[in-house]
Formats: structure tokens, C-alpha cells, sequence
């Protein structure tokens, strides 16, 4: 297995499909802070507690597993179809994922890129 310098070897490698961009999640780290260290300025953090539904992401393929959510800003359909709190999810394997809502803006005025 090869490891990467500056990486655990058991990090796991998160896509935004949007951006072709990748990060990585270090064992029990979130989305959000695997997220954060891209270095963008602008990526909303908001309640850093599943309170306020402002790191909206919908994953795609992968499995994270999540802690508590407000269903006022993820509803249990959601989570069916995929829509968690970046905040609240943990990576178990390779992510592939989407922004959505609020954090769409900051993500794709970082790249320069449009929002489709």
C-alpha cells in the first residue's frame, strides 16, 4: 500500500464532483474539517453542530456515518436520498460528493468555476 507523505495511512479520499477536486479525511475527521483544510476563505462552518444546515452535501457514492442532524434543515427523506451535514458526517470509506444550498456559492466562487 502506498502512503502518501503528510498522510495517515488510513485517510480516505473525498471527490467534489463539481470541482474535480479531492481531500482527505483523517480517521474520525468530518467532511468539514477535511474540507477546511483545501484552504479556501469563504467555506461556511456556521454551528460546527448540525444546528444550522449551512454545510449542506448530498454524498453520491460512499458510506459516512452521521451524527444528530436538525430536521429542520436535513429531513429524514433527505437522509435517505443522501443529504447530510458536513459537520456531522464522518467518512468510513471513499466519498464522492455534491455541495448543495448555502455552501454551493462559496465553494464554486473559490474555483472560479460556475455554479451548473
Amino acid at each position: 500500500m502506498e502512503t502518501k507523505i503528510g498522510l495517515q495511512a488510513n485517510a480516505l479520499t473525498v471527490s467534489l464532483v463539481e470541482t474535480s477536486e479531492s481531500f482527505q479525511c483523517r480517521d474520525g475527521e468530518t467532511l468539514l474539517q477535511g474540507l477546511a483544510r483545501l484552504g479556501r476563505k469563504g467555506i461556511p462552518v456556521g454551528c460546527l453542530n448540525g444546528g444550522c444546515g449551512i454545510c449542506k452535501v448530498h454524498i453520491l457514492s460512499g458510506d459516512v456515518e452521521c451524527g444528530a442532524m436538525s430536521r429542520a434543515h436535513v429531513g429524514e427523506d433527505e437522509v435517505c436520498r443522501g443529504v447530510v451535514l458536513a459537520c456531522r458526517a464522518r467518512p468510513r470509506t471513499d466519498v464522492q460528493l455534491k455541495v448543495v444550498g448555502k455552501m454551493c456559492n462559496s465553494v464554486f466562487r473559490c474555483t472560479g468555476k460556475q455554479h451548473p
